[in-house]
């Protein structure tokens, strides 16, 4: 699965859902949680049958945020579900008890409607679930993992800097590539979604660290992550070269001044294949 991109849409704002599919994200996250004034959030659940297909009708995936509270994390859940949801982001996740619940509540209605399961995106946004993030990820349905940068800071008294969030997002990071989840997010926040060169510059970072996309929460910036979470062209043209090079050659050899071995040739494949999956 490609997830270079998840676009943040507010689920009660109907003209962000009215343009949402024209974005060209791989994913909308329709939020019931942050985005969404307390007023406003039983409208936006019960909105959910319309505003899925709505936002989803170009092909984008549909995740829905919900809350985080007991009774409306139920409530949420069931509503993505039933309005054919692709999946759900899970914020505050501190341990799998919480997602093996949601697994249970989940199955009974997704047997009901005759759906496919839906996977989920464990959010971690304090100091327990940033430690205990390689459990969390073993949780079943989780695709993928990502920190709630803003949430993070506040829960460690602290200023949500790149030199600050770095270290947690690399931990959680890891904890997802050593359970085959994917890996959401910039070394930095989203907050400022206006520096569209600072966030090409981060997707740039996360990419060399094998981040596989990240969310955003202005349109704009979703160009700037497809392209920023694929392979450049120079790369594309190395991919190739090596992987022609080693047609020719049995074992390990030379190329460009550097040594080619088995681990470089697979990350060589691995650049073609995901310039594939891209429809590059």
């Amino acid at each position: 699965m490609m997830l270079r991109s998840l676009l943040y849409v507010p689920a009660h704002s109907e003209r962000f859902i009215a343009k949402a599919h024209l974005r060209g994200a791989d994913a909308i996250i329709l939020d019931l949680e942050d985005a969404v004034p307390p007023a406003d959030k039983l409208r936006a659940r019960d909105g959910l049958a319309e505003s899925v297909p709505t936002v989803g009708q170009a092909g984008a995936r549909v995740f829905v945020r919900i809350n985080a509270d007991d009774l409306s994390e139920a409530a949420d859940a069931v509503a993505a579900c039933r309005a054919g949801a692709y999946g759900l982001l899970v914020p505050k996740v501190q341990s799998p008890d919480r997602l093996n619940a949601l697994s249970d509540l989940l199955q009974t209605h997704e047997r009901q409607v005759g759906r496919p399961p839906m996977p989920l995106i464990a959010i971690l946004e304090d100091p327990v679930a940033i430690l205990d993030a390689r459990l969390i990820a073993k949780a079943p349905r989780v695709i993928a993992l990502a920190v709630g940068s803003e949430d993070l800071a506040l829960s460690l008294g602290a200023v949500p800097s790149p030199d600050v969030l770095r270290l947690p997002k690399l931990w959680v990071h890891y904890a997802a590539k050593a359970e085959g989840r994917l890996s959401l997010g910039l070394l930095r926040s989203i907050a400022d979604f206006t520096n569209l060169d600072a966030i090409a510059s981060a997707a740039a970072e996360a990419k060399a660290h094998g981040f596989d996309g990240a969310t955003c929460i202005h349109p704009d910036a979703v160009a700037v992550l497809n392209t920023g979470f694929l392979p450049s062209e120079a790369e594309e043209d190395w991919a190739n070269r090596v992987i022609a090079q080693a047609e020719r050659h049995l074992g390990a050899f030379a190329l460009d001044g550097q040594m080619i071995d088995a681990p470089v040739l697979a990350r060589a494949r691995a650049v073609v294949d995901l310039i594939k999956r891209s429809g590059g």
